[in-house]
């Protein structure tokens, strides 16, 4: 049986993917427009989260699947790539990312998030 993604609890997914959109995407902009010389890979990294961010909304309301899929595998490998050198190597981030230290920045959400999707994607399958 195929059903919506934007159903029902899907909608929450798709409500938090678009708030991170917007909020990644506003903090990078304006750090990459003001300051980007301090840390530009910290702040190419938070641009490049509020795309895969703004793929996700747009992939889950739009009920494709696979895009989803791809795109959430992209988000959980850079939490945990990024999380993970950001604690190993914390003189590499002179200032936080979206994924630094797991989003520790942001509650952990963009640890737990991905995680939700994909078992959202599953139940939904």
């Amino acid at each position: 049986m195929t059903t919506s993604l934007s159903a029902g609890p899907g909608r929450a997914l798709i409500a938090l993917y678009g708030l991170f959109a917007l909020a990644a995407g506003a903090r990078a902009g304006v750090q990459i427009a003001t300051r980007f010389g301090e840390a530009p890979v910290a702040y190419s990294l938070s641009a490049f989260a509020a795309l895969v961010y703004i793929l996700l909304t747009v992939a889950l309301w739009r009920g494709a699947r696979g895009l989803a899929l791809v795109a959430l595998g992209i988000e959980l490998a850079g939490v945990l790539v990024i999380g993970t050198a950001s604690l190993l190597d914390p003189a590499a981030f002179p200032d936080e990312t979206v994924w630094s230290a797991y989003g520790r920045g942001y509650l952990f959400i963009p640890l737990v998030l991905p995680l939700v999707g994909l078992y959202w994607l599953w139940r939904r399958r």
